[in-house]
C-alpha cells in the first residue's frame, strides 16, 4: 500500500512522524507527498528515516505558470472531471493568490495577479499532480483539510485517480479527532448516527454523550479556550500591552530574528512568503488603527431582548473559503439577515474575539448602517449571547454547533459536520431565508435524542489526541514522535480498511 500525504506548512513535520510511526508499528512502507514551504521540503529531503518515492513542492511548481502558455481546453477538460461543479472553488480557497493575504495581514485584500494568470498558475499545478499521480498511482492520499489551491486539488485529483481521502479532523469535543473521508462533514459520524441508532443506546457511549451534553449545559466550554475573549486582546487597553517592558522587548528580539533570517532564507523569492519588513508595516497599521478602538460603536446588550444571533467569524480562513465560497463576504450576508427578520426583533452580532484587533472601523461602521442590527462588544463569550437567542445563523462556525447542545435552532449556510443534526437547517437559497427564520422561530423543535445519538456516534468514532499541541506548541520532537501514536493507529485501521 502506497500513501501519499499532504505535508503543509509546519504539518509537515507532524506528517513525517506519522510516516515513520506507520512504518515502525503497522508495517507501512511506500511514501510519497506534496509538499508547502521550502523549509518543509529541505527537512524531509534530508532526513533518513523515510524514504519517499516522490516529493514535489508547491512552492516550485508556482514558478512554471510565467513561462506556461494557457491551454483552456485542458482547463475545461480538467473541469468536466473535477469541478465543484466548476474550477472556482479551488482558486477562491486560495488566500495568497486572490487575495494577498496569509503573507499581508487582515485587512489587507488586494489582486496581485490577473484572470490568466490564476489560470496558468492552477494549470500548472493540476499537470504537475496528474502526473504525480499517475507515476506514484497511491491507494491513499492524507492530510489536513484543504485551504488553498494546490491541496484542494491534490485531494480531488488523487480521488479522481482512485485513491481513498481521508482528512484528520477535529471533532468540536476537546482534544478529539476523527479520520472522515470528505473534509466538508464526519463521514463515520453521519453513517453511525444515522443507522446504528438502538447499537448506541445500548454501549457506553450513550452514557458518555449524556453526561457530555449535561455537563456543557451546566458548565459551557469552548473547544479551543485560546480563542475566547479571555484569551485574545478584546479591548482597546489589552492591545496596547506591548508596551509593557518584558513583552515589548520580547517583540523586538522576536523581529530582530526575523529581519535577520530574511536575508539568509532561501525561501525569500518564493511567492507565500512572508516579508519581515511588510509583516513589520502591518503591524504598525494595526497599532495606529487600534489608538481609537471601537468602543463607541458597540451597543449594550440585553439578554431579554428579541433576537437573533449571528457570530461574526475568524478570516480568511477555510471556513468560509472552502466550506462556504459563496457566503465569504459576511457583511452582505448580515444585511439579508437582518431584513429577513420578523418585525420588531433585532440582529445581535458580535466579533470574533480572535478578531477584535485584526477588524477595520469601516467594517463595523457598514454594520451599523442596518437599524435592526446590535454590535454586541467582543467581551461577551459567545454563551453570554448563544443561551439568550431565539436562533443563531453561522455560515459554518463552532457557535452553531455549541447552539444545538442548548438545543436553541440553528441556520447555517456552509457545509459543516453539525448540518446533519434536526436542529439544523442548511439554507440552499438566499430568498428562501426568510421563510426558514419564520419557521425556525415559531417552530423551535429540539431533538434530544438526536443530539445524544450524534455525541455518541461522534465518540465512538474519534480517538483523544491534542494535535493542536503536537502541531503548533510541541518543540521536543522525541515527544512529538510520541504523541502522534493515537492518529497513527487511527490510520492504520482507516488505511487498511
Amino acid at each position: 500500500m502506497k500513501c501519499a500525504f499532504l505535508l503543509q506548512r509546519q504539518f509537515a513535520y507532524v506528517g513525517h512522524y506519522l510516516a515513520e510511526t506507520l512504518k515502525r508499528d503497522h508495517g507501512f512502507e511506500n511514501f510519497c507527498g506534496y509538499v508547502y514551504l521550502r523549509s518543509s521540503f529541505e527537512f524531509l529531503k534530508q532526513q533518513k528515516d523515510i524514504s519517499y518515492t516522490s516529493l514535489i513542492l508547491d512552492q516550485d511548481i508556482h514558478e512554471r505558470y510565467k513561462t506556461e502558455k494557457l491551454d483552456l481546453d485542458f482547463l475545461r477538460d480538467l473541469e468536466k472531471k473535477i469541478g465543484l461543479p466548476s474550477l472556482w472553488p479551488y482558486l477562491i480557497a486560495d488566500r495568497v493568490m486572490l487575495q494577498d493575504q496569509m503573507i499581508r495581514e487582515y485587512p489587507h485584500e488586494q489582486l496581485k495577479y490577473t484572470h490568466e494568470e490564476l489560470l496558468r498558475m492552477l494549470q500548472v499545478r493540476a499537470k504537475a499532480m496528474i502526473e504525480f499521480f499517475e507515476r506514484e498511482r497511491p491507494d491513499v492520499v492524507f492530510g489536513i483539510p484543504p485551504g488553498a489551491l494546490g491541496s484542494m486539488l491534490f485531494f480531488h485529483l488523487g480521488k479522481h485517480y482512485g485513491a481513498k481521502t481521508f482528512f484528520v479532523v477535529p471533532t468540536n469535543v476537546p482534544n478529539r479527532y476523527l479520520l472522515s473521508e470528505d473534509y466538508t462533514t464526519f463521514t463515520p459520524v453521519d453513517a453511525r448516527f444515522r443507522t446504528d441508532r438502538e447499537k448506541l443506546k445500548q454501549s457506553p457511549s450513550w452514557a458518555w454523550a449524556e453526561n457530555f451534553l449535561r455537563e456543557f449545559r451546566n458548565k459551557p466550554k469552548p473547544n479551543f479556550e485560546k480563542t475566547t475573549p479571555t484569551h485574545q486582546p478584546v479591548t482597546r487597553t489589552q492591545q496596547f500591552k506591548f508596551v509593557n517592558p518584558k513583552i515589548f522587548g520580547s517583540r523586538i528580539s522576536t523581529i530582530a530574528k526575523s529581519l535577520v533570517r530574511h536575508f539568509r532564507t532561501s525561501e525569500r523569492n518564493d511567492y507565500d512568503y512572508v516579508n519581515p519588513f511588510l509583516q513589520l508595516l502591518d503591524l504598525l497599521k494595526r497599532k495606529l488603527r487600534n489608538i481609537r478602538g471601537n468602543d463607541d460603536l458597540y451597543d449594550s446588550f440585553d439578554p431579554n431582548d428579541d433576537f437573533v444571533f449571528f457570530p461574526l467569524h475568524y478570516e480568511p480562513e477555510l471556513s468560509l473559503l472552502v466550506l462556504a465560497p459563496y457566503y465569504t463576504d459576511q457583511i452582505t450576508l448580515i444585511r439579508q439577515i437582518a431584513r429577513s427578520l420578523p418585525v420588531g426583533m433585532k440582529l445581535a452580532v458580535k466579533e470574533h474575539p480572535a478578531m477584535a484587533q485584526y477588524r477595520a472601523r469601516s467594517f463595523y461602521k457598514e454594520l451599523k448602517k442596518i437599524p435592526n442590527l446590535k454590535l454586541i462588544p467582543p467581551t461577551f463569550t459567545s454563551f453570554d449571547v448563544t443561551t439568550h437567542a431565539k436562533l443563531v445563523v453561522t455560515i459554518t462556525g463552532t457557535v452553531g454547533w455549541e447552539a444545538t447542545l442548548f438545543g436553541i435552532p440553528v441556520i447555517s449556510f456552509g457545509h459543516q459536520n453539525f448540518n446533519a443534526l434536526k436542529n439544523v437547517t442548511y439554507c440552499h437559497e438566499i430568498e428562501s431565508l426568510p421563510k426558514i427564520i419564520a419557521d425556525r422561530i415559531a417552530n423551535p423543535s429540539y431533538d434530544e435524542e438526536d443530539t445524544i445519538a450524534y455525541l455518541a456516534a461522534l465518540y465512538e468514532e474519534s480517538f483523544e489526541m491534542n494535535l493542536k499541541h503536537v502541531w503548533e506548541e510541541e518543540t521536543d520532537q522525541e515527544r512529538r514522535k510520541r504523541d502522534i501514536t493515537p492518529l497513527a493507529d487511527a490510520c492504520a485501521r482507516a488505511f487498511r480498511a
